[in-house]
């Protein structure tokens, strides 16, 4: 299981912005999700979302990135079905890369709805796993991200701009 603190799985794969390797981005924090299939009721809500608060994410120096099982040819098709996305989805088309996160759900051939924030060094300091009937909290990616980013300890409901332990 990975879990914070563990170096990330490195990975070379082709993308809707070319081919992606994950050690390109040292030096930025990477928020890398997975999610279950294109052209699906849950991810064509979240997807969007993620799009929608990319800013946020950059103003955090931190890339994201969308990854699951279908082809690069599929993710295209259902990026101009929704209208644009900006941040790159991943074709892990030869499932080795949700194998290598370990979220890989054999019996079905898809990944698990899952997102790991990964630092400057390549280490994983958060990961949250869903069941794929249920999409995340874009809010709550945020909010994690920015408490990772103050070094401090961050209380219970902790939202940036409050004090820290």
């Amino acid at each position: 299981m990975l879990v914070p603190g563990m170096m990330a799985p490195d990975f070379n794969l082709p993308s809707t912005k070319g081919d992606i390797k994950l050690s390109d981005y040292r030096g930025k924090w990477v928020v890398l999700f997975f999610y279950p299939l294109d052209f699906s009721g849950v991810c064509s809500t979240e997807i969007p979302e993620f799009n929608k608060r990319l800013n946020e994410f950059k103003a955090l120096n931190a890339e994201v990135l969308g990854a699951n099982t279908d082809s690069v040819y599929s993710h295209n098709a259902w990026i101009k079905e929704l209208g644009g996305i900006d941040f790159p989805l991943i074709s892990d088309y030869n499932k080795t890369m949700a194998r290598d996160y370990e979220i890989l759900l054999d019996d079905a051939g898809i990944a698990l709805r899952a997102a790991f924030i990964i630092d400057p060094d390549g280490k994983i300091r958060y990961t949250v796993i869903h069941e794929p009937a249920i999409g995340r909290n874009v809010n709550e990616v945020l909010r994690v991200l920015a408490a990772l980013q103050s070094g401090e300890a961050c209380p219970v409901n902790w939202e940036p701009g409050t004090a820290t332990l």
